[in-house]
């Protein structure tokens, strides 16, 4: 069993206390810093105090861009689908043909 790692990642001006596994470290920080980012974006270009206004126009941006790529993809493999499913018909066409 691994050691867990006690880390603190300040989110909105407060401070998070985790345990977690190593391997998890750079993900979380980086999604913090980017978290931090965005947030400071709003408050500058809507003029928002509001921390949790703030917090959950972060949250509807990252959950929208997880959304997304799920619709993307599906797209994608419809797309590829239909793609194979037209050579499959092409090969078996002219294996028939023999």
């Amino acid at each position: 069993m691994a050691e867990k790692l006690k880390i603190k990642l300040s989110i909105a001006d407060r401070v998070y206390p985790l345990t977690i596994d190593p391997s998890q470290e750079e993900g979380l920080r980086k999604a913090a810093k980017n978290i931090e980012l965005l947030a400071k974006k709003f408050e500058q270009s809507y003029a928002v105090r509001d921390k949790q206004d703030v917090l959950a126009m972060c949250a509807l941006q990252f959950a929208s861009k997880i959304e997304q790529k799920g619709i993307d993809q599906s797209e994608d493999t419809k797309e590829v689908f239909e793609r194979l499913k037209a050579l499959d018909q092409m090969v078996n066409s002219k294996l028939s043909i023999k």
